[in-house]
């Protein structure tokens, strides 16, 4: 399970185009914080210490813990708005979560045990249907990705979200059957 990241930003006292321009200039990537019944806050966030946590993945499941001048705020990446020709981060709108706040994310399935599959052994070829799946999970404990184990499988084998293991509190969006994430 991945804990809150932090990361600290500054103040933004103007909002718009020309801040925004401005921020940029100054080596930061504007932002804003909006949700949980409060007010929005627009803030700067350090470019380098953003980029490195974008190139890690999973940015738009992983929840962060920004220090916004000494106000701590826990919250989960929106929307990012990258450079169209330099893939580089433009703005980035952040949705504030309570700490015990339930939250829809979409997680990576990771596949295990390949070389323990009689069906893969023989031929076989490990169909993934889902990639990722839709999970509510708590704001602070959001699972890196999902364990799917192929091994004992063989030929028209499926593997089903039931025979995934989920963390504790943490639960699939669809709840009304049992859907496949990959078929050998």
């Amino acid at each position: 399970m991945s804990g809150l990241i932090p990361l600290k930003a500054q103040a933004r006292p103007r909002a718009g185009k020309g801040a925004a321009r401005q921020t940029r200039r100054e080596g930061n990537v504007p932002a804003v914080i909006y949700g949980d019944n409060k007010t929005p806050e627009t803030i700067a966030l350090d470019y380098n210490e953003l980029w490195k946590q974008f190139l890690k993945g999973h940015f738009t499941s992983t929840a962060f813990e920004i220090d916004v001048e000494g106000t701590k705020h826990i919250v989960l990446a929106r929307d990012i708005q990258l450079d169209p020709v330099r893939d580089t981060p433009l703005h980035v709108d952040f949705q504030r979560v309570g700490k015990d706040g339930i939250i829809r994310v979409s997680i990576p399935v990771r596949f295990t045990n390949d070389a323990a599959s009689p069906g893969l052994k023989r031929g076989g070829v490990l169909n993934i249907v889902r990639h990722t799946v839709e999970l509510y999970a708590p704001a602070t404990a959001i699972p890196e990705h999902l364990d799917a184990d192929v091994a004992g499988l063989d030929i028209g084998d499926s593997i089903k979200i039931s025979a995934i293991k989920l963390p504790e509190g943490v639960r699939p969006v669809i709840t009304d059957r049992d859907f496949t994430i990959a078929t050998i």
